[in-house]
């Protein structure tokens, strides 16, 4: 299989994005990543912040003022009309806006959960790059200018929102190496040999279907 589009899930400090630019230099592909949010936004009529908070695990009062509204709770006591209508579906929209990305070709999407939205789809090399919280909260009290304690808080942050945001968009309560084709530790790799392992992986589908008598799935 040829593929033509690559997706790079990360955790926070973990080098996925830099992992994805140096894919996407080297096979001459797209980087999409912000622009997902913004695509998003245009076709929503919104701007791409209420995208973003979408993204993000809402917090404890979000929960409770989006169950008040679904129960049409009034302020007078009693249920009645609905003070909110139906939710924009955002989590559509961005899937959406995925796909439309994907099937232009030859473009690197991180994060948004595109492996997930993409699997099943031919030439997607689905790959996802991650390390040990420890050491991803040591880069980030370097790379984020952040204290050790407030590091680790964001790494295990972070790894509460990817769960919540995978369960939220997908119903997956469980992630697993099998959502994936290559899963990349960035503690025991350098990003640059992590993202040749990417572009090798993609030129090898490449050699293969080009190849007389090659096998292409």
């Amino acid at each position: 299989m040829e593929y033509s589009v690559i997706t790079i899930a990360r955790t926070l400090g973990a080098g996925g994005e830099e992992v994805g630019r140096l894919v996407a230099a080297e096979l001459k592909f797209s980087y999409v990543d912000r622009e997902i949010i913004v695509q998003a936004a245009e076709k929503a009529g919104v701007d791409p912040e209420t995208i973003e908070r979408v993204e993000r695990s809402p917090g404890l009062m979000d929960r409770i003022l989006q169950s008040i509204a679904a129960a049409g709770f009034t302020e007078a006591g009693g249920f009645a009309t609905p003070l909110l209508t139906t939710p924009v579906p955002y989590e559509a929209i961005i899937s959406r806006v995925i796909h439309e990305i994907a099937v232009q070709g030859r473009v690197v999407i991180v994060a948004h959960g595109a492996g997930i939205t993409l699997a099943g789809m031919g030439g997607v090399l689905r790959v996802f790059v991650t390390a040990r919280a420890s050491t991803r909260a040591a880069r980030l009290v370097t790379e984020a200018n952040l204290d050790q304690k407030r590091a680790a808080k964001a790494a295990r942050n972070s790894e509460r929102q990817r769960r919540e945001y995978l369960r939220r968009f997908y119903d997956i309560h469980g992630e697993q190496p099998l959502h994936y084709d290559l899963v990349l530790n960035t503690e025991a790799l350098s990003t640059s040999a992590a993202a040749q392992l990417v572009v090798s992986a993609a030129k090898e589908a490449r050699k293969s279907r080009a190849s007389p008598g090659g096998d292409v799935e």
